[in-house]
């Protein structure tokens, strides 16, 4: 039996419950907005199911098994062995733990929870589809709307996902085996953080490229670092070539046909490859043209700093609405677009948004780089610090790298930081903060850093900056 269609409103509708959605829908249900958030798969969206949070769990496993493995140096003597299956049933608990924490928090504060997928069907009326046999439809009519629907991954021709030798990211991270030989499509953040994940379980990893680095656009020296431990863990690459073709190989796996501009070929043998070419908008399922919404020729949403598009009423948040296409990015566009919905005066105005690469060692980004400040006009005052001069650095192991921090000569203000190194995700929060709150390198070299720890690198790169620093020589 098929149920028939009903209609129902909500003065605030949410398509999509991943960090952007669900933080939208429950801000508005904060400013006493009846919300009702859609979703058609899992709470939670790609970050917590496919993303984010699973690869930082393998990252996280196979971190550990390798540093027991290598730590001789320490008087440490382990060969441990990896249950890959129960790696990733731990990864699938800490997953359902935080999407079923999405769900309750989403109850908690009132939002009304649809499963099924959204499309508009005009400028103020979009209907559900329910999943399964029989379940039918539902129309929603709305006063306002977030399109918060995400991104998925690129696929490319002749690699179709489909295919069970030819990996999504979110495949690579639900494998509970360690292929002998994994050839990765793609040299950015995802490719190497997943690049380095397989190495240490023990995978031959090569990845290809076309273009003659890894991590585009990070600085020269933040990926020669990266890319030199990744050889060290026995990582091979090919760059300035691009996949064209697989095939069947004689020994039961597969070769990997890559070619360069010159046309010059080249093939590695596999077990399995993962393309990690980037990510694209969730966005043609929607009928967003009935509504009137504009997009770009890639099916981004185009929004202002206010998160609106180009129907007033309706906004968009996260991957879908393009760059930086960071979860934390998408949560606070969320905050933002329920804000803007309550009346309230929010807008995208933050100074910076940081942004972390979870290879080894991590690296993490915010604000200017020097070049960038000079092109815009500051005369930079940049200083270093490198962690084979932190105390607490040379007691984990993890002397690799360095905290850079850029400054405006004239007044002092930071303006940017760059970090690559052990805990680097977590250390360039405070240079973000120094940037949003208008901080200057006295503000943060006078800051008392807690002895001994990893922060005190940013404190000494402010001191290095000013001349000052005492562990560093100064520039």
């Amino acid at each position: 039996m098929v149920v028939g269609d009903v209609t129902t409103g909500t003065e605030v509708l949410v398509i999509g419950a991943g960090p952007g959605g669900y933080v939208a829908a429950i801000r508005a249900a904060q400013e006493g907005l009846d919300t009702t958030l859609v979703e058609k798969d899992a709470y939670g969206g790609a970050c917590l199911n496919r993303g984010c949070i699973p690869s930082k769990a393998l990252i996280t496993g196979s971190g550990l098994a390798h540093e027991a493995g290598n730590a001789e140096f320490m008087g440490v003597h382990a060969d441990p062995a990896v249950d890959m299956g129960k790696m990733i049933e731990w990864k699938d608990g800490v997953v359902d733990q935080l999407t079923g924490g999405v769900e309750k928090l989403c109850k908690a504060n009132g939002v009304n929870l649809i499963e099924g997928a959204a499309s508009f069907v005009g400028e103020d009326t979009v209907r559900v589809a329910h999943g399964g046999d029989g379940q039918g439809s539902e129309t929603l009519s709305f006063e306002h709307a977030i399109v918060a629907t995400g991104s998925r991954p690129i696929q490319i021709p002749g690699f179709e996902f489909a295919e069970d030798h030819v990996w999504s990211s979110a495949d690579a991270l639900d494998a509970d085996t360690v292929p002998d030989r994994l050839g990765i499509v793609g040299g950015g953040y995802i490719g190497m953080e997943l690049a380095t994940t397989y190495a240490k379980l023990g995978a031959d990893v090569t990845v290809v490229e076309m273009l003659d680095d890894i991590l585009d656009p990070y600085e020269d020296d933040v990926k020669r670092i990266v890319r030199t431990r990744a050889e060290e863990l026995g990582v091979e690459f090919g760059f300035g070539e691009g996949a064209s073709e697989w095939s069947e190989a004689p020994d039961g796996g597969y070769l990997l046909h890559t070619e360069t501009e010159e046309g010059e070929e080249s093939t590695y043998g596999v077990d399995k490859i993962l393309v990690a070419v980037g990510r694209q908008p969730v966005s043609e399922e929607l009928n967003l043209a009935e509504a009137g919404i504009e997009t770009d020729d890639r099916g981004f949403v185009e929004t202002d700093d206010r998160t609106r598009t180009s129907v007033e009423h309706v906004h968009a948040v996260g991957d879908v609405a393009g760059d930086p296409m960071l979860a934390h990015a998408a949560s606070k566009e969320g905050i933002v677009a329920a804000e803007v919905i309550a009346g309230e005066p929010a807008a995208m105005d933050q100074q910076a948004i940081p942004a972390a690469v979870f290879t080894d060692p991590e690296i993490g980004t915010v604000g200017m780089t020097e070049a960038e400040a000079a092109d815009a006009g500051f005369e930079p005052a940049v200083g270093e610090m490198p962690f084979n001069a932190s105390g607490r650095a040379m007691t984990t192991g993890h002397t690799e790298g360095f905290v850079r921090i850029v400054a405006d000569e004239e007044t002092g203000f930071v303006l940017g930081g760059q970090i690559v190194g052990p805990e680097a995700s977590e250390l360039i929060a405070e240079v973000a903060l120094a940037i949003e709150m208008g901080a200057t390198l006295e503000d943060v070299a006078a800051t008392v850093h807690t002895h001994p720890t990893l922060a005190e690198a940013v404190m000494e790169a402010a001191e290095n900056a000013r001349g000052q620093a005492i562990h560093t020589l100064n520039r």
